[in-house]
This record gives C-alpha cells, structure tokens and sequence, in this order.
C-alpha cells in the first residue's frame, strides 16, 4: 500500500464519520483513529515486527495479578485513610532535591509546616517548588526521585495529628 493510498483511506475514514478503523494485509496492519474537529492519528507497522512485542509482554502481567492475595491490599488501604495526601499540581519530573549534589527536601518522618518546600517538579524546562499545604508528619514518599509524574497523582503522605 502506497501513501497516496493510505491519504485516500483516511480522507474516506474522515468523510465516513467512523471512530476507528483497523486494516489488517499480509504484511502490515493500519489503525485509523479519528475524534473531535481533525484529530486523525494514523498508525502503520509491519506485522513482523509486531508479532514478538505482543507475544511477550502479557504473560508478566498475568502472572503478577495472580499472585496477589486479595485481602493485602484493603488493610493498608484502610491505615492509610487517616493521612493526607499530597497530590502533584502539574505533570513533569519529581525531583527530591534542589540539586544532585544538595540534601534532600524532606525526609519520611520528617516533621513539615504549612509552606515548606516538599518536592521540585520540573515541566518544560522550569523548575516549580510544590509546597505543602499542611503541616503534619511525612508518613511515605510514594514516588521515586528523577521519575515523571502525572496531574493529580499521589506523591506524599502526611500525618496532620
């Protein structure tokens, strides 16, 4: 399948107002993706290369989710309901401290203020403070330095008694 095929495919997938459309040859599969006003995402890989990556990656995943028990996952649930987590206000880099070479921000079972300085996050190249809101305890760190963080996700939890 040439380029000039695969426009004429997803100018038909556009005008047809489908949502998604997979083709799958003897050599390669497409996947037409459309949503709102223009947003077409086009993904084209040769069967070969995919076969290994798909073949692989599912077993770990199985096996992992079975050898958990059921019952260890609400206890500390229920502990941890009586802490207040810290959030990340942006999506970038955590970091715990200023620089390699400077000491950490806080410390698990360090005691902070409202205002104290918990965590940098790096975000398209700035470097923001995120502050605490409260003042309390750091009970755990539940993210890992130099790891990306997302919008809303837990990076801190702070006992406030």
């Amino acid at each position: 399948m040439d380029i000039k095929e695969i426009q004429n495919l997803i100018k038909f997938v556009a005008k047809s107002g489908a949502s998604e459309v997979k083709l799958e040859m003897d050599d390669f599969k497409i996947t037409i993706k459309t949503g709102s006003e223009e947003a077409t995402t086009v993904q084209y890989a040769p069967i070969a290369a995919q076969i290994p990556q798909v073949a692989a990656a599912p077993a770990p995943v199985a096996e992992a989710a079975a050898s958990a028990p059921a019952a260890t996952p609400a206890a500390p649930a229920a502990e941890e309901s009586k802490y207040i987590t810290i959030k990340s206000p942006i999506i970038g880099t955590f970091y715990r401290k200023p620089a390699p070479d400077k000491p950490l921000f806080v410390e698990v079972g360090q005691t902070i203020a409202a205002g104290d300085v918990l965590c940098i996050i790096e975000a398209m190249k700035l470097f923001n403070e995120i502050e605490s809101e409260v003042s309390g305890k750091v009970v755990k760190i539940l993210v890992d330095d130099s790891s990306p963080v997302e919008f809303d996700q837990p990076l801190f939890l702070v006992d406030p008694s």
